[in-house]
C-alpha cells in the first residue's frame, strides 16, 4: 500500500495547490493535467483491496503508463526492462529472431524489411507482408513491442505466423526456426563502369563507418585499376531507419554545406538543426538514390536532404511517410519511454509525417517473371540486327565497350546484374544518363 498513499498524498499536494494557489482575473481557465490522478488512485486502491485476486502492483502500474502513451501516437511507447534491453540489442546490430523489421498500418503488423540470409528470408517473407496471427495470437491491433518479444527467442526454437501477400488470396502458414541475426547495414559492389552500388539496410550505430570504409575500398581499386569513381547508386529499399545521429552522418559525406534536417517540437518551436560540414566531404560524383514504399524514417532524411540539395536523383515509389522523431528516457528501474517529441523537416521545410516523399523518377517494382519473359521475347523477336551480314553503325569497338561496361550477374555472364529487379535496372540506366550528361557538359 506504500505506493498506493505515495501517489495519493501527491494527487493530495496537487489538488491543494490548485485550491490555493493564487488565481489571475480575467485569465482564461485551463484544467490541470493531474487532476485526474486522484481518479487513478482510486482505482488503485479499489484494485488493491476489492479485487478477486492479488494484483501485482508492478505489473498495474506499467500497464497503466503503457497505455497512457499509447493513447498518443503509435511511436510513443513505454518499454519495460527486458523491451528496452531489446531495443539496445537493435540498435547494435544482432539479436535471435526471425530476422524482419515491422511497422503498424491501419491497425495491422506489416513486414518493412527482411533481413538477407535470415528465418523469414529463406522462408520468403516480403515486404508487404501482413500478419494475421504469431503464435496463434491475433495480430490485429497487436502493439509492435508484443509482436517483438513473441518473435524473438532462443536460437533453434520456432514461431508460427498466417501472414496476407497482397494481390495473394489465400494466407500463408510458416513456421520459422529463430536465429541469431547479424545485421549488416552496409552491403557495396564496385561495378565495371566504376558506379558503386551501395544497399544500405539500417542506420546503426555502425553505419556510417562502414559507408566509409566501402567508398575507400572502391576509390582505392579503381585508382589500382587506372580509374576512378564515376557514380554512386545508393539504394535504401526497405530500409526502416534507426539512429537520426547516422542519417545525419551519411548526408555529410556528400553535401559540404548547408541545413541537413531541423526538428520543430510543440508549436513549431526549433528544437534542432543539423548542417553538414565541408571538411570530408566526397567528390561531387553523380548520384541516385533509390526508394520505395517501405523506406522509412532516417532513410526519408537522406533522401530528403540529398534531394533538396540537388545532390541526388531520386528513383522508386513514394516513401512511407514516418517523419517524426523519438527521444529515449531512461528510467529508474531499468525500463524506458520512448517520446515523439518533434517532427522533421527537410532543408527546404518539408514535412514528410504521413506523406512520403515522392521520388523525381517514378518507378514501380516488376514482377521478376514479367521482365524476363520481356526480354525472352525480346530476344526472338525479328530485328534487322538478327539479319546475317546486317549494316550496323557501331564499331566493333563500342560493342566490346558495351559489354565490358554492363554488369553481370555472378556466374551468369549473359545477364546483367539488374536482370531480375527492375527498379535497380532503371535506377541504374539513369544513374547512367546523369554520368553521360555531365561528361558531353564538360567536354564542350
Amino acid at each position: 500500500m506504500r505506493r498506493f498513499a505515495w501517489l495519493a498524498a501527491l494527487a493530495a499536494a496537487f489538488l491543494l495547490g490548485s485550491l490555493w494557489g493564487p488565481r489571475m482575473v480575467g485569465a482564461e481557465q485551463t484544467g490541470s493535467p493531474f487532476q485526474n490522478l486522484s481518479i487513478f488512485t482510486r482505482v488503485l486502491a479499489h484494485l488493491e483491496t476489492g479485487y478477486v485476486e492479488e494484483i501485482d502492483q508492478d505489473e498495474v502500474i506499467r500497464g497503466a503508463i503503457r497505455g497512457m502513451a499509447e493513447s498518443l501516437d503509435p511511436h510513443t511507447v513505454y518499454l519495460d526492462p527486458a523491451e528496452y534491453a531489446q531495443l539496445t540489442s537493435d540498435t547494435q546490430g544482432r539479436f535471435a529472431g526471425i530476422g524482419v523489421e515491422i511497422s503498424v498500418r491501419d491497425g495491422w503488423l506489416i513486414v518493412l524489411s527482411v533481413f538477407e540470409g535470415g528465418p523469414a528470408d529463406r522462408a520468403g517473407l516480403l515486404p508487404g507482408d501482413r500478419f494475421l496471427h504469431i503464435e496463434g495470437r491475433p495480430a490485429r491491433d497487436m502493439r509492435i513491442a508484443d509482436a517483438v518479444r513473441i518473435m524473438r527467442g532462443e536460437p533453434g526454437s520456432t514461431v508460427r505466423v498466417g501472414i496476407r501477400r497482397p494481390e495473394v488470396e489465400d494466407g500463408l502458414e510458416m513456421t520459422l526456426e529463430r536465429a541469431f541475426i547479424d545485421v549488416n547495414p552496409v552491403e557495396a559492389e564496385l561495378l565495371p563502369d566504376g558506379v558503386l552500388y551501395v544497399e544500405l539496410a539500417a542506420f546503426q550505430e555502425n553505419t556510417t563507418r562502414e559507408l566509409r570504409q566501402a567508398i575507400d575500398r572502391a576509390v582505392i581499386a579503381r585508382r589500382e585499376a587506372g580509374g576512378e569513381v564515376t557514380g554512386i547508386l545508393l539504394d535504401m529499399r526497405n530500409n526502416p531507419g534507426g539512429l537520426l545521429s547516422q542519417a545525419v552522418s551519411v548526408v555529410d559525406e556528400f553535401v559540404p554545406e548547408g541545413l541537413i534536417v531541423s526538428t520543430r517540437a510543440r508549436g513549431g518551436a526549433v528544437l534542432q538543426e543539423s548542417h553538414a560540414h565541408r571538411r570530408g566531404t566526397r567528390p561531387d560524383w553523380p548520384m541516385v538514390v533509390l526508394v520505395n514504399g517501405y523506406s522509412a524514417s532516417a532513410a526519408e532524411i537522406v533522401a530528403g536532404a540529398l534531394r533538396d540539395h540537388e545532390r541526388a536523383v531520386l528513383v522508386g515509389t513514394r516513401t512511407f511517410g514516418k517523419g517524426s522523431v523519438q527521444n529515449v528516457i531512461e528510467l529508474p528501474d531499468g525500463s524506458a519511454l520512448k517520446m515523439t517529441i518533434a517532427r522533421y523537416y527537410t532543408p527546404s521545410g518539408e514535412s514528410i509525417q504521413a506523406r512520403g516523399i515522392v521520388p523525381e523518377v517514378e518507378v514501380e517494382q516488376l514482377d521478376p517473371r514479367l521482365v524476363e519473359r520481356a526480354r525472352l521475347d525480346g530476344e526472338r523477336q525479328l530485328r534487322e540486327a538478327s539479319l546475317r551480314g546486317h549494316l550496323d553503325e557501331r564499331t566493333e569497338a563500342a560493342l566490346a565497350e558495351r559489354d565490358r561496361t554492363t554488369p553481370r550477374a555472378e556466374g551468369d555472364e549473359d545477364r546483367p546484374l539488374f536482370a531480375d529487379d527492375h527498379q535497380a535496372r532503371m535506377a541504374y540506366e539513369t544513374l547512367r544518363a546523369v554520368v553521360t550528361d555531365r561528361t558531353r557538359r564538360e567536354e564542350r
